[in-house]
């Protein structure tokens, strides 16, 4: 078994804290790919929106999750040594490898089965595992403090700005 990527929060406020790390630096490659797109001002202010920044971050943040790869013996013994977690695999049983994402902090793991490509069955687990466990937990503090949706507005709001320059 083999582990890639350095994300797998232990709690709740540790994924909260790394996704709201990521905001200014989805800002920027934001930012950074209109201009290679070579979008003037207006056009920038007119696309680029609070949730564009958002979506960036989420791919960000879902592209550092840790994954491990193995087996399908190696999986079901870290399964088996993880009593408490909830499981929730995609694929076929019959297939003999398998990738999956820990997240402690949900006490959840996210599987997916693969024959040959392992960089697909990766990107898309953690695509799945963002969707299926993050997005709620790094969100949940937006909400309640009412700010949802207003750092990315802010961010972007100041990225217009200096991209008119």
């Amino acid at each position: 078994m083999d582990t890639e990527g350095t994300l797998a929060p232990a709690t709740a406020a540790a994924a909260r804290e790394r996704y709201e790390a990521l905001g200014s630096t989805a800002q920027v490659v934001v930012k950074e790919t209109a201009k290679a797109m070579e979008m003037d001002a207006e056009e920038y202010r007119d696309r680029v929106t609070s949730d564009v920044v958002e979506t960036a971050r989420d791919a960000l943040f879902a592209s550092m999750l840790e994954v491990s790869v193995g087996s399908r013996e190696e999986f079901d013994e870290w399964v088996a040594d993880r009593d408490g977690y909830e499981v929730h695999e995609v694929g076929s049983e019959n297939v003999d490898r398998v990738v999956w994402h820990a997240a402690p902090a949900a006490e959840t793991v996210v599987a997916a089965t693969f024959h040959e490509e392992r960089e697909a069955a990766v990107g898309t687990l953690r695509r799945q595992a963002f969707g299926r466990i993050y997005r709620d937990l790094v969100t949940e503090s937006d909400e309640a403090a009412g700010e949802s949706g207003e750092q990315a507005d802010e961010g972007g709001a100041a990225a217009d700005e200096s991209n008119a320059e």
